[in-house]
Formats: C-alpha cells, sequence, structure tokens
C-alpha cells in the first residue's frame, strides 16, 4: 500500500476533515497517532483504524508539547485541529481571539516545530501539510480570528518550507472551501443560506471531507515529492473567479 510502513500524527483526528484523513492514511497502510481532545471520539476511531491515540487540549502549550513528546518520532504529520468563534470585529472577545489564535496557529506552529526537531534528529526526512482555509483569502463576515489564523498559518508554511527544506522536510498545505462534516453540513443544510455561497463556486458544490483527506494524502506521498511550501486550494474554483 501506498503509505505501507510509514506513520502519521493527525492533530484533531477525532471529528471532521482530520477523521478522514485518519481513516484514508490508515486505509493506505500509516499507522496513525491521532491527536484530540475528545476521548471518545479517539476510542471510536481507535476501534475503527487501530493505531494509537492521545487525548490532549491543544489549547495549552505543555499539553501540545507533551502529546508530541508521546507520540514520538514519525513520517507525516497532518494539521487539522481547529475551532472558529464567530464574532463580529466590533463584538470580538479577547477570549474569542485567544481561543482561535492558540489552536489554529500556535498549536500547529508548535507541532510542526516538535515535528521537526525529531526528524532532525534522526537525519531528516517526512513531510507536513497544515490545514488552512479560503477564508485565510477572502472576507467573510464575523471571521476576523479565524481569518488571522488560517492566513497565519500559509504564512508560517512558507517559512517552514525554506526553513526545513533543507533538511528534507517538505511543508505545504491545504485550503478547503467548506467542506461538509457532520456539523457543517447542518449548518448548510438550509438551502437560502446555501445557494448563495454554492453558486460562488464553478462545481456549484461544496467540498466532501473525504476529497480533501485525498488531496492531503497527495501532497505527503512521494508524488510530489518535489512540492514544498505550496498552497493547494480544495475549492472547487472558489478561488479562481
Amino acid at each position: 500500500m501506498q503509505f505501507s510502513g510509514k506513520s502519521v500524527i493527525i492533530t484533531g483526528a477525532g471529528k471532521g476533515i482530520g477523521r478522514a484523513c485518519a481513516q484514508l492514511m490508515a486505509a493506505r497502510g500509516a499507522e496513525v497517532v491521532a491527536i484530540s481532545r475528545t476521548q471518545s471520539d479517539l476510542d471510536s476511531l481507535r476501534s475503527e483504524i487501530g493505531g494509537r491515540s492521545i487525548r490532549a487540549d491543544l489549547a495549552d502549550v505543555a499539553a501540545t508539547r507533551a502529546a508530541m513528546a508521546e507520540a514520538g518520532t514519525c513520517d507525516f504529520l497532518i494539521n487539522s485541529a481547529g475551532i472558529n468563534v464567530l464574532e463580529s470585529v466590533l463584538d470580538m472577545s479577547d477570549a474569542g481571539y485567544e481561543a482561535v489564535l492558540g489552536i489554529n496557529l500556535r498549536a500547529a506552529i508548535i507541532t510542526c516545530q516538535e515535528f521537526a526537531r525529531a526528524r532532525v534528529a534522526r537525519g531528516g526526512g517526512g513531510a507536513i501539510v497544515n490545514i488552512t482555509s479560503i477564508a485565510g483569502h477572502r472576507g467573510f463576515q464575523d471571521h476576523l480570528c479565524y481569518a488571522a489564523s488560517k492566513a497565519g498559518l500559509e504564512g508560517a508554511t512558507r517559512v517552514l518550507a525554506k526553513e526545513l527544506g533543507p533538511h528534507g522536510i517538505r511543508v505545504n498545505a491545504v485550503a478547503p472551501t467548506i467542506t461538509l462534516t457532520e456539523l457543517a453540513a447542518e449548518a448548510w443544510n438550509d438551502p437560502v443560506k446555501s445557494q448563495p455561497m454554492m453558486v460562488r463556486h464553478p462545481l456549484n458544490r461544496f467540498a466532501e471531507a473525504e476529497e480533501v483527506a485525498q488531496s492531503i494524502a497527495l501532497l505527503l506521498s512521494d508524488d510530489s515529492k518535489m512540492i514544498s511550501g505550496a498552497v493547494l486550494p480544495v475549492d472547487g474554483g472558489f478561488l479562481a473567479v
């Protein structure tokens, strides 16, 4: 299989895109080290695909570093953990800002750092994919902190690619559009709300979590061994128009 003998750390693996990544990578032969703050999600995932699981709240810096230490040296890292707090600019709270930037940006940078340290200590090599968003490229109402976190992560991805490239570590990102995870499907099942957004996509639909996972697997694979520092839109053409 494509990733036989390889191992991958996946943050936010309990739900949504992260869980789809865990399922796909396991199906393609990788050992999955799943990180999530929800134990029940980890338990159900482990019963489904095996592998290892680590419960950690990535809002906490020390817990994030401890989780990466427990994960050990792996071949790949997928940063899928993320949250959003919908607040307008005028009503934005300090708590919302700290929560979104803490998990979406700070935790992702820390996991990349710890992954890279472990890889370099073993002689280098490996690949990272960070999950960003079209919200880092377009302005959406009530998404100030989320947009800042995702745009920041894309900037970090480019710096990581530059600094880690000499060690043979590739770093890329994917920027999905609205992805129909279980929670998102509930939020966007009203045509009155979804249709105006959907028609902005040339493919006239939103993404499925499995489609985002497939794009991530492509960037981790040897088929992409000359790709680093890139941000791949998984958006049905949204950013092209």
